[in-house]
């Protein structure tokens, strides 16, 4: 069985997505480290679904939740009073379902999902860009890309706004107010879809 990234996804009224889309080595998850406090104390509840090119483990072999996974449960849930966490095979599909995912974290009540990676799904997405990777920037080709954070001199297409991938501070205020502006963001820049 494929799965294939849909050409649509019914994005929710609540919560907010945003995609943190880059080339491997630009920096995602270190500028998430950076965002997630700040975007914390501003009073937001945030959530992460990340995208993982090769397969990975949460679990320990020999524990008892990864014996019963071996065995066949699926999925298996392990809690505790400080965590939770679902392990679930998905032998058959060739990528990870998004629109799965953010089902999944949607109960949970965050005000934003960021979402790493997955960035040839359609939500709208944050890209980070550094020139000195030699990749080209992706905004031009992607739709759904309503700002870009650069290191340099890039300059995105009209319509996405151009951040400093070195100001912090204006990239926490930019991704503080996504929410708010989450209503009239959903869909691709215009005449682009």
């Amino acid at each position: 069985m494929t799965d294939l990234v849909p050409m649509t996804l019914a994005l929710p009224e609540t919560p907010a997505l945003l995609g943190i889309a880059a080339w491997s080595g630009t920096g995602k998850t270190t500028l998430l480290e950076q965002l997630l406090p700040a975007l914390r104390q501003r009073g937001l509840r945030v959530a992460v679904i990340k995208h993982a090119h090769h397969d990975f483990d949460v679990d320990q072999p020999g524990k008892d939740s990864h014996r019963l996974r071996q065995a066949g449960a699926t999925p298996m849930l392990v809690a505790s009073r400080a965590r939770i966490a679902m392990m679930l095979e998905t032998p058959d599909r060739e990528e990870a379902d998004l629109a799965q995912l953010i089902e999944m974290v949607r109960p949970q009540a965050p005000d934003l999902i960021l979402v790493e990676g997955f960035k040839a799904w359609p939500l709208p997405k944050l890209e980070l860009y550094r020139s000195e990777l030699g990749k080209p920037p992706r905004a031009a080709q992607d739709p759904w890309i309503k700002a870009v954070a650069a290191k340099g001199g890039a300059q995105p297409p009209a319509g996405v706004e151009r951040l400093d991938l070195d100001d912090l501070g204006a990239l926490v205020d930019w991704v503080a107010a996504w929410p708010a502006r989450w209503p009239s963001e959903r869909a691709p820049r215009a005449g682009e879809a």
